[in-house]
């Protein structure tokens, strides 16, 4: 192992170092005839449900093959987790010990990042991103916010940004996280970069093992109610989250409805959605600056807008009584609502609203 590797495993609990993860019978157990390890029940619930009565593999070969070629890694590379969400999770369970570590986040960003850090007893650094410069990232300030507070393991920066909807710098992005190598873990959450039209920096990671990149399959593919999503980082880095993440995260039906998202047709479906939705966001973005309602509307790389309104509560009040819902983000940027790209129909009924507010 490199030293560069080894300067990010010396940023992990040590707890979680020496950790011997739990071993789980399927993890144990290849090409069996007669399963008698686990402890299931031979019989399974009905001729339609002929997975269920077994546990399903910890990592499914299948998928994990065909996630690490969709997104240009090594199946070494990467891991299966329960949305990108549990991949924040495991992240901050392996880096962060209660009451001493610190994670770095750029606000306005996703409010999870808080949430996992607040479950875990880690304290948050606040680097904001600059609004003037349509939410750019200020690489320098959140370097010296890091080199300045050993307790930060973790730095979050959102590329594209929720709820801004930029894409990140790429190389700010890795000016931060090269800055930091031996310091802390950069992790680089891409749930909306299908949208954005630009390469994952998951290529990245070779280089830069302190670099960790999330993805899901939630958005690009319309599988949010499956809850699939995928951390890429070094090898090293992999095998620690594997002795966190729970036996058998990725139920089996799961598996399926995404091998079948990953198929040659699925991709194709995905890649249709996907020309849509950016047709949609370009249609929305150039119609709603026509409202008398919306004050300003930012550039979005993603399948979402943030824009400024009068009055946010009265907007937010207004689409709830004709069915229409929003994302009210005052708290992030005042005034302000996300409005999601939806279905042709669905995003006329949100142009058919506002120019009633």
């Amino acid at each position: 192992m490199n030293s560069s590797v080894d300067s990010v495993l010396a940023l992990v609990r040590p707890d979680i170092l020496a950790l011997t993860a739990y071993s789980s019978a399927r993890k144990e157990s290849k090409g069996g005839r007669v399963w008698l390890d686990a402890n299931e029940n031979p019989e399974t619930p009905s001729a339609h449900q002929q997975l269920l009565n077994r546990y399903p593999e910890p990592q499914p070969s299948d998928l994990l093959a065909k996630l690490a070629t969709l997104y240009g890694v090594s199946p070494t590379q990467a891991l299966v987790t329960r949305g990108s969400d549990e991949g924040i999770d495991l992240l901050l369970r392996t880096f962060c010990r209660a009451g001493q570590d610190a994670i770095l986040i750029t606000p306005p960003t996703y409010g999870m990042y808080v949430v996992a850090a607040g479950i875990q007893g880690a304290s948050v650094v606040k680097v904001p991103l600059v609004q003037a410069k349509n939410f750019a990232l200020d690489a320098e300030a959140v370097i010296a916010a890091a080199l300045a507070n050993a307790a930060v393991k973790l730095v979050f920066l959102c590329t594209p940004n929720n709820p801004t909807g930029n894409l990140l710098n790429r190389a700010d992005v890795l000016k931060v996280t090269r800055a930091l190598a031996g310091r802390a873990v950069v992790v680089a959450d891409e749930a909306y970069v299908d949208f954005s039209g630009q390469p994952s920096l998951a290529s990245e990671i070779g280089a830069n093992p302190n670099l960790v990149v999330l993805r899901t399959l939630s958005k690009a593919f319309g599988l949010a109610g499956a809850r699939v999503g995928t951390t890429i980082a070094d090898p090293a880095v992999i095998a620690v989250l594997q002795k966190v993440i729970a036996p058998y995260p990725i139920p089996a039906p799961v598996v399926q409805a995404a091998l079948a998202a990953l198929s040659a047709d699925g991709l194709a479906a995905a890649s249709a959605s996907v020309a849509l939705l950016i047709s949609e966001r370009v249609r929305l973005a150039a119609a709603l600056p026509k409202l008398a309602a919306v004050k300003e509307l930012w550039p979005s790389d993603t399948n979402y807008l943030l824009l400024e309104v009068a009055d946010a509560a009265k907007t937010m009040a207004a689409g709830r009584a004709a069915g229409v819902i929003w994302r009210d983000r005052q708290k992030d940027v005042p005034n302000t609502i996300r409005i999601t790209v939806g279905s042709p129909d669905e995003n006329n009924a949100t142009l058919e609203v506002l120019a009633r507010v």
